[in-house]
C-alpha cells in the first residue's frame, strides 16, 4: 500500500522534516526551565511559582493535545502541524516583551496550545505513514528531534542569558524555530493513508471514551503520566540545586548541564531495535530502572556524581518513552492521532503535576524530597508496566 519504508528517499525526508519539528516544539517549550530561578529572584515569586512558566504551558499544552488530536482526524495532519510551530515560533518573541511576570505565564499558556498541534499529530502522521516494521525507529529519531530541541532551547537560553538576558535569549530561539519551521512544510510529504472524517463530536467523544475503555491503553497513559514528571521534577530543580552554595554555578554552566540531552537521541532509536528483538514490556521495563538508578545515585554531593546520575536517568527515560508512545501507536487501531494525544495528555499533566509539586519539596526538604518524590512516581510506573501482558503488545 506505498508506506513509507526505510531505505528509501521518502524515508529520510519524512524523518528529518519531523525531527525539526520535534526540535523547534521542544526547544520553545523548555526555555524558561533553566532560568527559573531567574525567575525567581528577578520577580520575587517562589520557586513553585516559578514553575508555573513551565507547569502551565504542559497543562495547556495536555488539554488542548485532546481536542487538536480530535480535529487532525477531520481537518488533516500536515496542515495543522504547521500551524503548530508557526505559532509557537511567534509566541516566543511576544514573551520576550512580558512587562510583568503574570503576562508571561499568559503568553505560555497560549503557547501551549499552539504546541498541541504538533507532537500527537506527527505521532499518529508516522502511526499511519510509515511501514509497520520501520515505525520504532522512525518515532524514535522523532523523539530525538525532540531531545536535541530540549538540548538547544536550555543551552542557548542559559549562553544568551549570561552574555546577554533571557529577553535576547527568547528573541533569538524565535527567528531560529522560524527558519526551520519553514525548511519543515518544504520537506514533509503530504499523507497518503489519512482519511478525513466529518467533524461530529458525538462520533469523537464515543472514539475517545473507546480509547479510555482500552486497559492497555490505560496503563501506557499512565505509564507517561509518571515518567514525565519524574523527568521534570529533576529537571526543573538541579538549577536550583547549582545555582546555590556550595556548587554556586553560572547560568551558561547550568543551562550546558543539558547537554546529557544528547544521550536522549540514542537511546530513544536504540530502544526501539531492542524492543523488537526483546519485546516492548521488558525493555520499558530496562529504561525505568535506569531512571530509578540515575535518580537516586544524584543524591550523592559530588558534582561529577550528580551529572553521572542525571546522564543515566535522561538516557533510561527518553527510551522508556520511544516504546511507551510506539506501543500506543501500535495498540490503538482508529482515530491514532487521538490514542496519540491522550499518552501525551497524561504525559504532559504528568509534566504540570511533578513539575510544580518537586517545588513544596524542594522548599521544605531540598534535594532529598525532590528524589523522594521521583522515586515514588517510578516505582509505580514500575507496577503499570508490570500489569502489561506480553499479548498487549501486538
Amino acid at each position: 500500500m506505498n508506506y513509507i519504508q526505510r531505505g528509501t528517499p521518502e524515508f529520510s525526508r519524512t524523518n528529518w522534516a519531523l525531527f525539526a519539528a520535534g526540535f523547534i516544539t521542544f526547544m520553545n517549550l523548555y526555555i524558561t526551565q533553566p532560568i527559573l530561578p531567574l525567575f525567581s529572584k528577578e520577580f520575587e515569586v517562589s520557586p513553585a511559582f516559578a514553575s508555573l512558566s513551565l507547569s502551565l504551558t504542559t497543562f495547556s499544552l495536555a488539554v488542548s493535545l485532546v481536542i487538536v488530536g480530535s480535529l487532525s482526524e477531520a481537518w488533516g495532519r500536515k496542515r495543522l502541524m504547521t500551524i503548530s510551530i508557526f505559532t509557537a515560533s511567534i509566541l516566543t518573541m511576544a514573551i520576550a516583551f512580558s512587562p510583568t511576570f503574570e503576562v508571561l505565564l499568559v503568553l505560555r499558556i497560549i503557547q501551549g496550545v499552539a504546541f498541541a498541534g504538533l507532537p500527537a499529530i506527527a505521532m499518529a502522521y508516522l502511526g499511519e505513514e510509515m511501514n509497520s516494521r520501520d515505525l520504532g525507529m522512525a518515532m524514535g529519531l522523532y523523539i530525538s528531534g525532540n531531545s536535541v530541541g530540549g538540548l538547544a532551547g536550555r543551552i542557548i537560553m542559559g549562553t544568551l542569558t549570561d552574555i546577554f538576558n533571557w529577553q535576547v535569549g527568547m528573541i533569538c530561539i524565535g527567528v531560529l524555530s522560524l527558519l526551520i519551521s519553514i525548511y519543515f512544510v518544504t520537506a514533509l510529504p503530504q499523507s497518503k493513508h489519512f482519511k478525513p472524517q466529518k467533524l461530529q463530536l458525538g462520533s469523537l467523544t464515543s472514539s475517545l471514551v473507546s480509547h479510555l475503555k482500552d486497559t492497555t491503553l490505560l496503563k501506557l497513559y499512565a505509564t507517561g503520566f509518571f515518567l514525565m514528571a519524574s523527568f521534570v521534577t529533576l529537571y526543573n530543580y538541579i538549577g536550583f540545586k547549582l545555582l546555590a552554595p556550595p556548587y554556586s554555578l553560572s547560568t551558561t554552566i547550568v543551562g550546558s548541564i543539558f547537554i546529557v540531552y544528547l544521550v536522549g537521541t540514542v537511546s530513544s532509536t536504540w530502544f526501539g531495535n531492542l524492543a523488537n528483538k526483546h519485546g516492548r514490556q521488558r525493555i520499558l521495563f530496562a529504561g525505568i530502572a535506569l531512571m530509578l538508578f540515575g535518580a537516586l545515585i544524584t543524591l550523592n554531593g559530588t558534582l561529577i556524581l550528580k551529572i553521572i546520575g542525571i546522564t543515566i536517568l535522561t538516557f533510561g527515560f527518553f527510551g522508556a518513552h520511544s516504546i511507551a508512545s510506539s506501543w500506543v501507536s501500535n495498540r490503538a487501531k482508529h482515530d491514532r492521532a487521538q490514542a496519540s494525544s491522550l499518552y501525551l495528555f497524561f504525559y504532559y499533566f504528568g509534566s504540570s503535576v511533578g513539575g510544580t509539586a518537586g517545588g513544596f519539596l524542594w522548599s521544605k526538604f531540598g534535594w532529598e524530597g525532590v528524589i523522594a518524590l521521583i522515586t515514588i512516581f517510578l516505582l509505580i510506573s514500575f507496577v503499570l508496566v508490570k500489569l502489561l501482558k506480553v499479548r498487549d503488545e501486538k
